[in-house]
């Protein structure tokens, strides 16, 4: 399932096509949204932002296409009238004079006024984006400070939506290596100097996924393993898909453990 990283990318392609575009064409594949096709055409795309894994596509008659990117869902961008080749189905046709910005099999899909939005079950539910600016380390440091989450194994709560929106599986298991604590241990039981380290490497490798397009190995040492004939798979993660190998930074074997039913990557010498 796409994290973070990925749903910021897809949606700066489908902002690189639409923002400050006038929509003149469009088309919902679900018969419970085709009303709606009306009234966004002719309406100008202002903006296109993401909360976690859901991306927000806003218009200037104040209503926003709200889409999930659960597991199946994909937006495609394209030159019209040129369309993708894929099996799947169409659920959203955005098209400008130039261009066509088109989902497919995503379901969770909604057009939402303003007050709607701030009342959507999904987003009153979720926290802080893990990509937003805005957000800081003492902020990450404050959240794992509360009630709600200070006593949670790590490694459960770095798939929590409401902790963190759009940290993912891959995420967590290199944010954890990189700041060096077992994902069985709590915020609780951590000092202040390893609630620092994970809050920091969790903006740092995040952001770095969102730069590199899923790299999260410092660009040095990527580079480096790239040049020595290792595949995208083989550079770009630390620790995680890496089980039975040697660690990069002590040699100890890498582990796969399961906690909150996914697959965890560790290094019993790093953490």
């Amino acid at each position: 399932m796409p994290e973070g990283p990925e749903i910021r990318l897809a949606a700066d392609k489908v902002a690189k096509i639409l923002v400050g575009q006038n929509i003149v064409e469009v088309q919902f594949g679900l018969a419970r949204l085709s009303h709606f096709a009306k009234r966004l055409t002719g309406a100008s795309v202002t903006a296109v932002d993401t909360r976690g894994k859901a991306m927000l596509t806003r218009f200037d008659n104040g209503l926003t296409l709200y889409s999930h990117n659960q597991l199946y869902g994909k937006w495609f961008t394209r030159r019209r009238p040129k369309l993708p080749k894929t099996t799947r189905q169409l659920r959203v046709g955005l098209h400008t004079e130039t261009h066509s910005a088109l989902l497919y099999s995503a379901s969770d899909i909604d057009v939402l006024t303003a007050r709607e939005l701030q009342q959507h079950p999904f987003l009153c539910r979720v926290g802080p984006d893990i990509l937003d600016p805005a957000l800081s380390v003492d902020a990450i440091v404050d959240r794992l400070g509360a009630a709600a989450f200070r006593n949670r194994a790590l490694g459960n709560l770095y798939l929590d939506q409401a902790f963190l929106a759009g940290n993912g599986n891959y995420l967590r298991s290199e944010i954890l290596w990189a700041a060096g604590v077992d994902p069985t241990r709590k915020p609780s039981q951590l000092n202040a100097t390893e609630l620092r380290a994970v809050a920091t490497e969790t903006l740092a490798i995040s952001r770095r996924s969102y730069r590199t397009r899923g790299v999260t190995a410092p660009s040095q040492q990527a580079q480096q393993r790239k040049a020595l004939g290792m595949s995208y798979q083989q550079y770009r993660f630390q620790v995680f898909g890496r089980d039975g190998l040697d660690c990069y930074a002590c040699g100890a074997t890498i582990e796969r453990r399961t906690l909150a039913s996914r697959n965890l990557f560790v290094c019993p010498g790093c953490q």
